[in-house]
């Protein structure tokens, strides 16, 4: 596995008027303006357009960043003047308007999934490196304080060699939006809407290993579904087999009976040890990190942790720095090939 080095992260110029980053915001329901609050507060990058075609919306954003001109649409943005674009629109517009601003020369973040598939996926990657344009997925778990430690303690080889992870994302809740439902629209259902999140989470902390076999089952109300099928599915668990022998399990769903609002955890066993990120008491915010030796625990850190807005910080202080297409983003095309693998078992 190679190391990523920050030196191969080619130069990228800003837009002349600016000292800092001009953002432009493309959709700004709930996910977009708490992303576009994380920048307003950060100081990092400067909003300076919005778009979205709920009126509501688009004004509740305005508040946030009064400065903002109200745009009518991706294409006003790109004509803004703006030298990024931070998309929270629905998944069946990600690539396709990524795809617009990278090659009108913008610096693109994306909510997930990047696109609906690995294909549709791959080209938005594509095009970034073909623009030396920097490319951000909003993969926002890598971000909890209680996911770097564990990441950090599996680098330094304190759990010894990782032979097991298991990973649970379940909402007792599932999306209000019809489009989730439509699988044309979403590319499936909670395992490209949540399980990206376990998958991508897996790679990460364990250094991005070579997967040699999926196997998956997907189920809708109960019953179990096909690749073939149209449905989406509400449940699902799959396994990932790794070269070296270890094997990451996933479970996750929609509107599952689990006694909260959520259960949220990424755990990795190892020769030494083991180490676990957790919700707390059902919640989508709050987490705990702890380490285990035998039976013994010990608490690695705890709430609160403003983690949510953190992607997009991360992204937009990069984009400040003049970083421009970085290879690390190839990774999201590994994850989607991983879920097209999911969806086909």
């Amino acid at each position: 596995m190679n190391q990523l080095k920050d030196e191969q992260t080619p130069a990228f110029i800003l837009h002349p008027s600016s000292l800092i980053p001009r953002l432009g915001f493309l959709g700004v329901g709930w996910i977009g303006r708490n992303r576009l609050e994380a920048i307003a507060t950060s100081g990092v990058a400067e909003v300076v357009a919005i778009a979205d075609p709920a009126r509501e919306s688009a004004a509740q954003a305005a508040a946030i960043a009064p400065g903002a001109v109200v745009a009518g649409s991706l294409g006003s943005l790109l004509e803004a003047g703006v030298d990024g674009i931070v998309i929270a629109t629905p998944s069946a517009l990600h690539a396709e308007q990524a795809l617009a601003a990278l090659e009108s020369g913008m610096a693109v973040f994306c909510q997930k999934p990047l696109g609906r598939n690995a294909p549709e996926t791959c080209r938005v990657v594509d095009a970034a490196r073909a623009a030396n344009r920097l490319l951000g997925v909003d993969l926002s778990y890598r971000f909890t304080t209680g996911m770097q430690r564990i990441r950090d303690l599996i680098r330094q080889d304190a759990l010894g060699r990782i032979y097991a992870a298991d990973l649970v994302f379940h909402n007792a809740y599932g999306p209000d939006k019809p489009w989730f439902y439509d699988r044309a629209l979403s590319g499936g259902g909670c395992v490209i809407d949540l399980g990206i999140h376990l998958v991508d989470l897996a790679l990460w902390a364990l250094d991005n290993p070579l997967v040699v076999d999926v196997s998956g089952r997907l189920f809708g109300q109960g019953e179990l579904l096909h690749g073939s099928s149209a449905r989406v599915e509400d449940y699902a668990v799959a396994r990932l087999d790794l070269a070296d022998g270890a094997v990451a399990q996933i479970a996750c769903s929609w509107k599952l009976p689990v006694g909260g609002d959520a259960v949220i955890s990424a755990s990795f066993y190892g020769t030494r040890g083991g180490a676990t990120l957790r919700n707390v008491n059902g919640s989508f915010y709050d987490f705990i990190a702890e380490r285990f030796t035998g039976a013994a625990r010990e608490t690695l850190c705890a709430p609160p942790d403003a983690w949510s807005g953190r992607a997009v910080v991360d992204w937009a202080t990069r984009l400040a720095a003049g970083a421009g297409f970085h290879p690390e983003i190839e990774r999201v095309c590994e994850v989607a090939t991983i879920l097209d693998a999911i969806y086909s078992t």
